[in-house]
């Protein structure tokens, strides 16, 4: 059981770059302006498309609303974000990654459906939100140094979201926001493979024998520093009786 558990966990070094990992950033976003193009092309209003709340009509939404935007500005906004975070999850839990986008859509459009106001939900954002909550609380329960530096970006560059998943305008679902919140921060808890390990140091390691560490034989019982020789330690195995 140990062995299949150290195969489904990354190593450091398996965080090599493939161009391949740009299609779905690529492809995501290019579908949304495609979107909003032809809305404005071919004057059509695909609004309606959205999650509408506790309707058979409104299940469509979960696959087609994060695609559709109400404006040039809720498309821009929306935009960067959504390459960046899912280039990050599949850049960095590139095992779980498809895992982490389908369910987080799914979740969270789920969630807006079951909850949210009556009215048509549109956009990306319940994307990012799952991304954000997810890169967040994955880096910090994972313990690797890089997941970490990962999630401490991720709160320096959108922290300040957090204060749309409660509503501070009526304008902006965020029923959405806080159902990608919710849902990135389950699939953080549940995805457990396919994560990046934690640094073990000398002293973690099970077999460890204080005995044979070198920097611990600089010190004596008491913990105070004492210079030791690689010499003493042959003289002390050459004092020893065959």
């Amino acid at each position: 059981m140990k062995s299949s558990n150290k195969r489904a966990l990354l190593n450091q070094d398996d965080l090599s770059f493939d161009l391949s990992m740009l299609l779905f950033p690529l492809f995501f976003t290019l579908v949304m302006w495609v979107v909003y193009w032809a809305e404005l092309q071919f004057h059509v209003y695909l609004n309606d498309w959205g999650i509408y709340p506790r309707t058979l009509k409104g299940l469509r939404g979960i696959i087609a609303g994060p695609f559709i935007h109400g404006s040039l500005k809720h498309l821009y906004n929306n935009t960067i974000p959504v390459f960046v975070l899912s280039f990050a999850v599949i850049y960095f839990y590139r095992r779980i990654c498809w895992k982490v986008l389908v369910y987080g859509i799914f979740l969270t459009g789920l969630f807006t459906w079951l909850f949210a106001r009556n009215a048509y939900h549109i956009g990306a954002s319940g994307l990012i939100y799952v991304l954000v909550s997810f890169i967040f609380f994955k880096g910090i329960l994972a313990g690797n140094f890089r997941l970490v530096a990962l999630s401490l970006s991720v709160v320096f560059l959108y922290g300040s979201l957090i204060w749309y998943i409660i509503p501070v305008n009526d304008e902006i679902s965020w029923e959405g926001h806080l159902g990608g919140f919710l849902s990135g921060l389950i699939l953080a808890l549940v995805l457990k493979e396919g994560v990046l390990q934690k640094k073990k140091y000398l002293w973690e390691m099970e077999d460890y024998n204080e005995e044979n560490d070198p920097f611990m034989k600089h010190f004596d019982e008491d913990g105070n520093f004492i210079e030791f020789k690689e010499e003493d330690e042959e003289e002390e195995a050459s004092d020893k009786p065959m």
